[in-house]
């Protein structure tokens, strides 16, 4: 197997269990709120963030949804950007938006931590 077929097939995986881990944890999150018998307030998502487990599993939806949104744009802008400077350049621009957003998202995640 050479390293781009194994390349190609490590991104497919992480595609693949990023959804799965993404569709869990949104299902659980749906199914806490459907049970509830209020609508969450301000107040009750900011306890549930503030708890360790709830925290993490948020860190991990929203690096698991940077890893998946960054494997598809890169693969899509590798199959149809042919010009190399330009899709260099494109990639070099998602890759420093999404970095930006997972270190927005992680500043917000430990800001609710410490208050």
């Amino acid at each position: 197997m050479s390293w781009q077929a194994a390349s190609g097939l490590r991104g497919w995986l992480v595609q693949r269990l990023s959804a799965v881990f993404m569709v869990a944890f949104l299902f659980i999150l749906f199914a806490l709120s459907a049970l509830s018998p209020d609508p969450w307030s301000y107040g009750q998502w900011r306890g549930m963030l503030a708890t360790p487990w709830f925290n993490i599993a948020c860190a991990a939806f929203f690096l698991s949804l940077l890893f998946h949104a960054w494997i598809g744009v890169r693969d899509v802008l590798i199959d149809y950007i042919h010009p190399q400077g330009l899709r260099f350049l494109l990639l070099v621009l998602v890759w420093l938006s999404l970095a930006l957003m997972g270190l927005w998202v992680f500043q917000i995640l430990i800001h609710v931590i410490r208050l």
